[in-house]
């Protein structure tokens, strides 16, 4: 006797309607000091965040707000993480703050802007000798 094979039925694949990315940059530190602007910043990453490789291209697929020192992002398509970072870091450089500032992954979708951390005591006994 022959084995007679079953058929599935072809509902396997799942959509992913409901999937979207958000991740929240930290900006709190810098703002409240009044070293970062974190209008202009929201303004930078809406002209600057790349959809389907075209530049000022977000629609509706990307959208970028800001809630007084916080600034979040949530995409319906992929979105990289490490590509937040790499426009922070630029935006950084281009204000000057790149020395001072620096991007810090504090959660898994949270980007936090904190200072470098320079010790007083390596300074003061390098001057000694």
């Amino acid at each position: 006797m022959a084995a007679i094979k079953q058929r599935r039925p072809a509902g396997g694949k799942k959509s992913k309607k409901g999937a979207s990315w958000r991740f929240t940059l930290d900006l709190t530190h810098p703002v409240e000091d009044g070293i970062l602007d974190s209008a202009n910043f929201e303004t930078f990453l809406k002209e600057r965040i790349k959809v389907n490789g075209k530049t000022g291209n977000l629609g509706n697929v990307v959208q970028v707000g800001r809630m007084k020192s916080k600034i979040n992002i949530t995409s319906e398509k992929q979105f990289s993480k490490r590509y937040l970072k790499y426009l922070t870091k630029k935006y950084l450089k281009k204000n000057n703050l790149r020395d001072w500032l620096r991007v810090v992954a504090s959660d898994k979708e949270t980007y936090e802007l904190r200072y470098f951390q320079i010790s007083q005591d390596d300074e003061e006994s390098e001057a000694d000798e």
